[in-house]
Protein backbone atom coordinates (compact mmCIF):
# COMPACT_ATOMS: atom_id res chain seq x y z
CA UNK A 1 0.00 0.00 0.00
CA UNK A 2 1.29 3.25 -0.81
CA UNK A 3 1.15 6.46 0.98
CA UNK A 4 3.31 8.76 3.42
CA UNK A 5 3.17 6.13 6.39
CA UNK A 6 3.17 3.12 4.18
CA UNK A 7 4.30 0.30 6.15
CA UNK A 8 4.39 2.09 9.79
CA UNK A 9 3.05 0.61 12.62
CA UNK A 10 1.26 3.37 14.95
CA UNK A 11 -0.83 3.27 18.21
CA UNK A 12 -2.66 5.81 19.25
CA UNK A 13 -3.79 6.15 22.53
CA UNK A 14 -7.13 7.63 22.99
CA UNK A 15 -8.03 6.01 19.72
CA UNK A 16 -11.41 5.41 20.20
CA UNK A 17 -12.18 9.14 20.99
CA UNK A 18 -13.48 11.74 18.58
CA UNK A 19 -9.53 13.35 18.13
CA UNK A 20 -7.51 9.77 18.31
CA UNK A 21 -10.32 8.05 16.24
CA UNK A 22 -10.00 10.59 13.01
CA UNK A 23 -5.83 9.97 13.53
CA UNK A 24 -6.35 6.46 13.23
CA UNK A 25 -8.49 6.72 10.22
CA UNK A 26 -6.10 9.18 8.42
CA UNK A 27 -3.29 6.69 9.38
CA UNK A 28 -4.94 4.10 7.86
CA UNK A 29 -5.75 6.25 4.59
CA UNK A 30 -1.70 6.84 4.11
CA UNK A 31 -0.99 2.85 4.33
CA UNK A 32 -0.24 2.16 8.36
CA UNK A 33 -1.13 -0.33 10.73
CA UNK A 34 -3.03 1.29 13.44
CA UNK A 35 -3.41 0.11 16.97
CA UNK A 36 -6.14 2.09 18.62
CA UNK A 37 -5.73 1.90 22.64
CA UNK A 38 -8.86 2.68 24.62
CA UNK A 39 -10.86 1.84 27.25
CA UNK A 40 -13.42 0.33 25.15
CA UNK A 41 -13.97 -0.63 21.73
CA UNK A 42 -16.49 1.80 20.93
CA UNK A 43 -15.04 4.82 23.07
CA UNK A 44 -16.44 7.74 23.38
CA UNK A 45 -17.95 8.65 20.15
CA UNK A 46 -20.27 5.20 20.16
CA UNK A 47 -19.54 2.91 17.05
CA UNK A 48 -17.20 1.20 14.73
CA UNK A 49 -13.19 2.73 13.86
CA UNK A 50 -10.90 1.82 11.97
CA UNK A 51 -7.62 0.26 13.64
CA UNK A 52 -7.44 -2.84 15.71
CA UNK A 53 -8.14 -2.00 19.37
CA UNK A 54 -5.67 -3.13 22.25
CA UNK A 55 -7.73 -2.05 25.62
CA UNK A 56 -5.47 0.35 27.32
CA UNK A 57 -6.13 3.04 31.01
CA UNK A 58 -3.31 4.71 30.43
CA UNK A 59 -3.08 5.93 34.08
CA UNK A 60 -1.86 2.03 34.61
CA UNK A 61 1.41 1.03 34.40
CA UNK A 62 0.71 -2.66 33.64
CA UNK A 63 -1.95 -1.83 31.00
CA UNK A 64 0.73 0.26 29.68
CA UNK A 65 3.32 -2.46 29.75
CA UNK A 66 0.59 -5.23 28.78
CA UNK A 67 -0.68 -2.85 25.36
CA UNK A 68 3.17 -2.62 24.36
CA UNK A 69 4.27 -5.99 25.20
CA UNK A 70 1.19 -7.34 22.76
CA UNK A 71 2.67 -4.77 20.04
CA UNK A 72 5.70 -6.53 20.23
CA UNK A 73 4.63 -10.28 19.94
CA UNK A 74 2.33 -8.43 16.70
CA UNK A 75 4.55 -6.13 14.72
CA UNK A 76 7.89 -6.69 16.70
CA UNK A 77 8.19 -2.42 16.67
CA UNK A 78 6.52 0.50 16.44
CA UNK A 79 7.01 3.83 14.57
CA UNK A 80 4.90 6.12 16.12
CA UNK A 81 2.92 7.00 19.44
CA UNK A 82 0.62 9.74 19.80
CA UNK A 83 -0.59 10.03 23.30
CA UNK A 84 -3.91 11.55 22.49
CA UNK A 85 -5.85 10.23 25.51
CA UNK A 86 -7.08 13.13 27.70
CA UNK A 87 -10.54 14.23 30.01
CA UNK A 88 -10.99 17.80 31.04
CA UNK A 89 -12.54 18.83 34.47
CA UNK A 90 -14.46 22.03 34.19
CA UNK A 91 -13.70 23.69 37.66
CA UNK A 92 -11.34 26.53 39.28
CA UNK A 93 -8.98 24.85 42.05
CA UNK A 94 -11.54 25.93 44.63
CA UNK A 95 -14.34 23.88 43.04
CA UNK A 96 -11.60 20.82 42.15
CA UNK A 97 -10.77 18.12 44.96
CA UNK A 98 -7.96 16.38 45.32
CA UNK A 99 -9.45 13.48 43.65
CA UNK A 100 -9.94 15.14 41.13
CA UNK A 101 -6.76 16.71 40.67
CA UNK A 102 -4.97 13.42 40.52
CA UNK A 103 -7.09 11.83 38.11
CA UNK A 104 -6.87 14.68 35.44
CA UNK A 105 -3.31 14.51 35.88
CA UNK A 106 -3.22 10.61 36.41
CA UNK A 107 -4.87 10.41 32.56
CA UNK A 108 -3.51 13.86 30.89
CA UNK A 109 0.13 13.42 31.87
CA UNK A 110 1.13 10.43 34.16
CA UNK A 111 -0.60 8.49 30.79
CA UNK A 112 2.03 10.32 28.46
CA UNK A 113 4.60 9.28 30.45
CA UNK A 114 3.42 5.34 30.85
CA UNK A 115 3.20 5.03 27.49
CA UNK A 116 5.68 6.98 25.92
CA UNK A 117 8.43 5.39 28.81
CA UNK A 118 7.03 2.01 27.87
CA UNK A 119 7.16 2.32 23.87
CA UNK A 120 10.53 3.31 23.91
CA UNK A 121 12.41 -0.06 23.48
CA UNK A 122 10.13 -0.58 20.50
CA UNK A 123 10.37 3.03 18.80
CA UNK A 124 14.36 2.55 19.14
CA UNK A 125 13.95 -0.77 16.89
CA UNK A 126 12.21 2.22 14.21
CA UNK A 127 15.04 4.58 14.71
CA UNK A 128 17.74 2.63 14.34
CA UNK A 129 16.05 2.02 10.95
CA UNK A 130 15.38 5.40 9.98
CA UNK A 131 13.77 7.00 12.53
CA UNK A 132 10.45 7.22 14.91
CA UNK A 133 7.81 9.67 16.14
CA UNK A 134 6.13 10.70 19.52
CA UNK A 135 3.20 13.06 18.93
CA UNK A 136 1.80 13.93 22.43
CA UNK A 137 -1.94 16.79 23.04
CA UNK A 138 -1.01 19.43 24.57
CA UNK A 139 -3.36 22.41 24.12
CA UNK A 140 -3.40 26.15 23.28
CA UNK A 141 -5.12 26.05 27.36
CA UNK A 142 -1.53 25.26 28.01
CA UNK A 143 -0.23 28.99 26.97
CA UNK A 144 -3.11 31.20 27.83
CA UNK A 145 -6.55 30.06 29.92
CA UNK A 146 -10.40 29.50 29.53
CA UNK A 147 -11.50 30.38 33.27
CA UNK A 148 -13.13 26.94 35.14
CA UNK A 149 -10.28 25.17 33.59
CA UNK A 150 -8.17 25.45 35.88
CA UNK A 151 -6.73 21.58 36.39
CA UNK A 152 -6.92 20.66 32.97
CA UNK A 153 -4.96 24.06 32.30
CA UNK A 154 -1.74 22.70 34.38
CA UNK A 155 -1.66 19.37 32.89
CA UNK A 156 -1.11 20.53 29.49
CA UNK A 157 1.33 23.00 30.45
CA UNK A 158 3.45 19.77 31.49
CA UNK A 159 2.73 17.72 28.89
CA UNK A 160 4.61 20.99 27.26
CA UNK A 161 7.56 21.26 29.12
CA UNK A 162 7.48 16.60 29.26
CA UNK A 163 7.53 17.19 25.11
CA UNK A 164 10.27 18.98 24.88
CA UNK A 165 12.34 17.15 27.73
CA UNK A 166 11.54 13.71 26.00
CA UNK A 167 12.75 15.75 22.52
CA UNK A 168 16.05 16.40 24.23
CA UNK A 169 16.86 13.08 25.97
CA UNK A 170 15.42 10.85 22.75
CA UNK A 171 16.50 12.82 19.91
CA UNK A 172 20.37 11.78 19.86
CA UNK A 173 18.17 8.13 19.15
CA UNK A 174 16.35 9.41 16.21
CA UNK A 175 13.41 9.73 18.24
CA UNK A 176 11.38 12.97 16.82
CA UNK A 177 8.98 14.07 20.29
CA UNK A 178 6.18 16.97 19.56
CA UNK A 179 3.11 18.03 20.53
CA UNK A 180 0.03 19.87 19.02
CA UNK A 181 -1.99 22.09 21.30
CA UNK A 182 -5.85 22.77 19.45
CA UNK A 183 -7.72 25.51 20.61
CA UNK A 184 -11.22 24.66 20.13
CA UNK A 185 -12.41 20.89 17.91
CA UNK A 186 -16.10 19.72 17.72
CA UNK A 187 -15.56 16.47 20.08
CA UNK A 188 -17.33 15.41 22.43
CA UNK A 189 -15.34 16.78 24.98
CA UNK A 190 -16.29 20.44 23.24
CA UNK A 191 -20.06 19.25 23.56
CA UNK A 192 -19.50 18.94 27.00
CA UNK A 193 -18.20 21.78 27.35
CA UNK A 194 -20.47 23.25 26.13
CA UNK A 195 -23.44 22.02 28.11
CA UNK A 196 -21.48 22.45 31.52
CA UNK A 197 -22.18 24.66 34.02
CA UNK A 198 -19.05 26.34 33.86
CA UNK A 199 -16.97 28.03 31.57
CA UNK A 200 -19.39 26.20 29.09
CA UNK A 201 -22.33 27.27 30.62
CA UNK A 202 -23.05 30.96 31.55
CA UNK A 203 -26.86 30.82 31.15
CA UNK A 204 -26.74 30.21 26.98
CA UNK A 205 -28.03 27.39 24.76
CA UNK A 206 -25.97 24.93 23.15
CA UNK A 207 -26.60 26.88 20.01
CA UNK A 208 -25.98 30.36 21.23
CA UNK A 209 -22.25 29.25 22.63
CA UNK A 210 -21.52 27.22 19.52
CA UNK A 211 -21.82 30.23 17.71
CA UNK A 212 -20.34 32.62 19.84
CA UNK A 213 -17.08 30.18 19.97
CA UNK A 214 -17.18 30.37 16.16
CA UNK A 215 -17.23 34.08 15.70
CA UNK A 216 -14.12 34.96 18.25
CA UNK A 217 -12.14 33.04 15.87
CA UNK A 218 -10.88 35.05 12.98
CA UNK A 219 -11.75 31.46 10.56
CA UNK A 220 -14.96 32.06 12.12
CA UNK A 221 -15.18 28.07 12.74
CA UNK A 222 -13.85 26.11 15.45
CA UNK A 223 -11.72 23.00 14.46
CA UNK A 224 -12.42 19.41 13.31
CA UNK A 225 -10.67 16.39 14.40
CA UNK A 226 -9.99 15.89 10.74
CA UNK A 227 -8.01 18.96 10.93
CA UNK A 228 -6.04 18.05 13.89
CA UNK A 229 -5.42 14.64 11.98
CA UNK A 230 -3.80 16.22 9.34
CA UNK A 231 -1.43 17.82 11.49
CA UNK A 232 -0.42 14.30 13.42
CA UNK A 233 0.17 12.60 10.26
CA UNK A 234 2.36 15.77 8.93
CA UNK A 235 4.51 14.79 12.32
CA UNK A 236 4.55 11.19 11.83
CA UNK A 237 5.74 11.31 8.37
CA UNK A 238 9.30 11.73 6.67
CA UNK A 239 8.12 15.21 5.57
CA UNK A 240 8.72 16.52 9.41
CA UNK A 241 11.87 14.05 9.59
CA UNK A 242 13.62 17.80 11.23
CA UNK A 243 10.51 18.65 13.29
CA UNK A 244 11.54 18.03 17.27
CA UNK A 245 10.92 19.34 20.68
CA UNK A 246 7.82 21.96 19.33
CA UNK A 247 4.27 23.31 20.18
CA UNK A 248 2.12 23.12 16.79
CA UNK A 249 -0.43 25.40 17.98
CA UNK A 250 -3.34 24.92 15.77
CA UNK A 251 -6.82 26.66 16.97
CA UNK A 252 -7.62 29.08 13.87
CA UNK A 253 -5.55 31.66 14.93
CA UNK A 254 -7.64 31.86 17.92
CA UNK A 255 -4.78 33.15 20.19
CA UNK A 256 -3.00 35.21 17.86
CA UNK A 257 -5.28 38.29 17.92
CA UNK A 258 -5.94 40.73 21.00
CA UNK A 259 -9.23 39.63 22.89
CA UNK A 260 -10.18 42.91 23.35
CA UNK A 261 -10.24 43.87 19.55
CA UNK A 262 -11.16 41.03 17.69
CA UNK A 263 -13.12 42.36 14.88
Amino acid sequence: MSGRLAGRIALVTGGRGGIGRAICARFAEEGATVIAADLSETGSVGDAAPGAFQRLDVSSEAEAEAAMAAVAAGHGRLDVLVNAAGIEIEKTIEQTSLEDWNRIFAVNVTGTFLASKHALPLLRRSAAAGGASIVNFGSYDGFIADPGLAAYCATKGAVHALTRAMACDHGPEGIRVNAICPGYVDTPMLQSFFAGEGSGGQGGTVETLEQAVRDVHPLRRYGTPRDMANLVLWLASDEAAYASGQLWVLDGGLSAQVQQMRT
